[in-house]
């Protein structure tokens, strides 16, 4: 694509150069707070994602009055004051009532409100954002109205704003199908080596093996051969609560301290949400290499993790402890977890709660078809092999997945700054 004609300077260092006839003006006059407010809370209420933007709450049971939540009319712009730093915000296409704590925002100079969606979410601005943001640590940081109102925005022509927006509806289109694709292959791949789990951990390595029923619904049926265990009685010691403390210190020379938000998806340690306990505290609750952690309450119940670092390291309250018996291997137990079988099992739990949570008492009285110690081993090392190739493959495509991501972040950012023309 090509370049405007004549630049010139913004007078501002973080924007830099932009086209010669494009203006900037602090946000203050270019955007009025609003503060009307819901009746009845007969409105749709919305959600502010710093991924998705503006859009439709995923679930609204209405258990409590939404009364006095803030109401949003389509085009105008919703700020997480909370997030605004990391993209918690966005114009909506909706209209509906947000949290209170929001501030909503409507364009009074006949900007095109969807230019000015695109404009706010580019690396430069959320900077931009965080420099506004006032707050001891960035977990408290705070954009307030007289905040946003002194960041500069960019005005391109009308005509241009909607050049631009047509240009990146269409282009972002195109992109973020081929992340669904991507995202497609991957749940695809994810079924897959579910699925041989779930034959491994019930029906073992050999396809011609005498099959019995279990006797327990949501298990099915498991190798004639194999005997049916409650947890607990594959044990050294009975199931174990973590550590009841904050997590505020970042010494490394103390134990690290495992809580949920530090294991992701795949079920290993995140890198980069380190925390520590002082010795004395953590001493209680350290870990031994092959304890597995459960997660008990909330989106992460059931999620576990098997502790296999050199490394010391504690665990918190909302984890709880197993330390299995020489019956059970660690990971053979890990793997078991991956299963169907096992999201059975979580999801029947559920039914009977109306907050996800799985305590000690539950997690007791799981139960896993045990093969002998030697075949755990084989389908263990089978499973390593067969998972460890889809996950490679998983991997492959979530690196493309962040490219396309990268690509489009590159192409919004250059075309709502005037590093590129959009012609009509």
């Amino acid at each position: 694509m090509e370049r405007y004609s004549e630049y010139k300077d913004s007078g501002v260092h973080w924007l830099g150069e932009i086209p010669s006839h494009w203006t900037t003006i602090k946000s203050k006059y270019l955007w009025q707070e609003q503060f009307s407010t819901s009746e009845n809370s007969s409105e749709d209420l919305l959600s502010v994602s710093q991924y998705d933007g503006i859009t439709p709450a995923k679930s609204d049971s209405r258990s409590e009055s939404l009364k006095g939540y803030k109401k949003v009319e389509e085009n105008d712009l919703v700020i997480n004051i909370m997030l605004a730093w990391m993209g918690g915000l966005g114009v909506s296409a909706y209209n509906g009532i947000v949290s209170p704590a929001y501030c909503i925002y409507r364009l009074t100079d006949g900007s095109n409100p969807k230019f000015m969606h695109y404009l706010y979410k580019t690396p430069m601005y959320l900077a931009e954002f965080a420099r506004h943001s006032t707050g001891v640590i960035p977990s408290r940081w705070r954009m307030y109205t007289d905040d946003f109102g002194q960041v500069l925005t960019v005005i391109p022509p009308r005509e241009e704003q909607d050049a631009m927006v047509a240009y990146l509806d269409t282009a972002i289109a195109k992109i973020d199908s081929a992340i669904a694709q991507q995202q497609k292959m991957i749940d695809l791949l994810n079924e897959r080596k579910q699925i041989i789990i779930n034959n491994a951990v019930t029906k073992g390595l050999n396809p011609d093996v005498k099959m019995k029923d279990s006797g327990v619904d949501w298990i099915g049926e498991i190798c004639d051969s194999w005997r049916l265990y409650r947890l607990k009685h594959l044990l050294k010691e009975s199931l174990m609560y973590g550590a009841n403390e904050s997590a505020e210190s970042e010494d490394p020379s103390y134990p690290r301290y495992i809580r949920i938000t530090d294991i992701d998806e795949n079920g290993t340690l995140k890198p980069d949400t380190f925390r520590s306990l002082p010795p004395l505290k953590a001493e209680p609750y350290l870990l031994s290499k092959g304890d597995i952690l459960f997660a008990r309450s909330g989106a992460t119940a059931g999620k576990t993790y098997l502790f296999d670092e050199d490394i010391k390291a504690c665990f918190a309250g909302y984890l709880i402890k197993a330390q299995v018996s020489d019956m059970l291997l660690p990971r053979y137990l890990m793997y078991y977890t991956r299963s169907g079988i096992y999201d059975s099992w979580k999801n029947s739990i559920f039914i009977q709660a109306t907050i996800q949570n799985i305590g000690a008492d539950k997690y007791a009285n799981l139960r896993i078809p045990l093969p002998t110690i030697e075949e755990q081993k084989d389908i263990v090392d089978f499973l390593n092999i067969e998972t460890g190739k889809i996950d490679q493959i998983v991997e492959a495509h979530k690196t493309l997945i962040a490219l396309l991501q990268e690509r489009k972040q590159i192409i919004i950012n250059d075309v709502v700054t005037g590093k590129v023309k959009v012609t009509k």
